[in-house]
């Protein structure tokens, strides 16, 4: 059935995947939120396993088979550094780092505010990447769509949990979580309105779309996720769900391609 519909509809059916299952994430806010800290480290853990494999495999390799080496590293770099000047400018709030961004609005910006703007900068990069995996062919993304699904249920906990603990506001808190699986199914959207923009260039912008997609993934990972999960008397549990989630990708991958 996607492989009939127009594009624009088909990406609508791959980006609900990681949307819904996002929100499922956020449903134990709703019995009172009885998720440790040990489960939640290591949901997180599993989240960056499936992020880091989806990045290369589904991403960063099918772009270098393109040939097109310049867009591939230029595109790389450019995701990282989006990501970067997103981090340092919009201000938010992180489990373990606290507070990131400009100083002057620390004070002024609620609390729920600045995890729904953490949310944000983190849906981005895996919003396009889905997009760009849609764009690319069915398959890959379905791949990369349920992939980035599974590992966005740990990610939804960790949006709804602390914000539950903080607000003590079951609606807050699943709305922030169902916000967080339904703006990535806006960023999917990003790849194709720049295509539709430059169309002439589309040979070009595919293989600088997935390496931009990869490199703002890889920068979510090692600069926001790792730091969120270690160091606070779960690591081997972070680690092991780091590997689960390592080995689903992987095995999604060879199953599904």
């Amino acid at each position: 059935m996607l492989y009939g519909l127009e594009l624009p509809y088909r990406i609508l059916l791959i980006g609900l995947i990681p949307a819904v299952l996002t929100s499922i994430g956020s449903l134990p806010v709703i019995f009172g939120g009885r998720i440790g800290s040990r489960g939640l480290d290591t949901g997180l853990g599993f989240s960056a396993g499936v992020m880091l494999v989806a990045s290369f495999t589904s991403l960063l390799l099918p772009a270098f088979e393109t040939g097109r080496l310049i867009a591939v590293y230029t595109g790389f770099v450019a995701g990282i550094f989006l990501i970067y000047i997103l981090d340092k400018t919009i201000p938010h709030l992180h489990i373990v780092k606290g507070y990131e961004g400009p100083k002057e609005f620390r004070e002024r910006l609620k609390k729920t505010l600045l995890i729904v703007l953490a949310i944000t900068i983190h849906n981005i990069p895996e919003g396009m990447s889905v997009g760009v995996s849609t764009i690319t062919g069915v398959t890959s993304g379905l791949i990369v769509g349920t992939a980035i699904g599974l590992q966005d249920i740990p990610e939804g906990m960790a949006v709804s949990l602390p914000l539950y603990r903080a607000t003590k506001s079951r609606s807050k808190s699943l709305l922030a979580g169902v916000f967080s699986g339904f703006s990535e199914l806006v960023a999917a959207y990003i790849p194709l309105a720049i295509i539709y923009v430059f169309p002439e260039l589309l040979t070009d912008l595919l293989p600088f779309l997935m390496s931009f997609s990869a490199g703002a993934m890889i920068y979510v990972v090692v600069h926001e996720i790792v730091p969120e999960i270690y160091g606070k008397g779960y690591d081997d549990a972070a680690t092991l769900g780091f590997f689960m989630g390592f080995l689903v990708m992987i095995s999604l991958d060879v199953l599904l391609g």
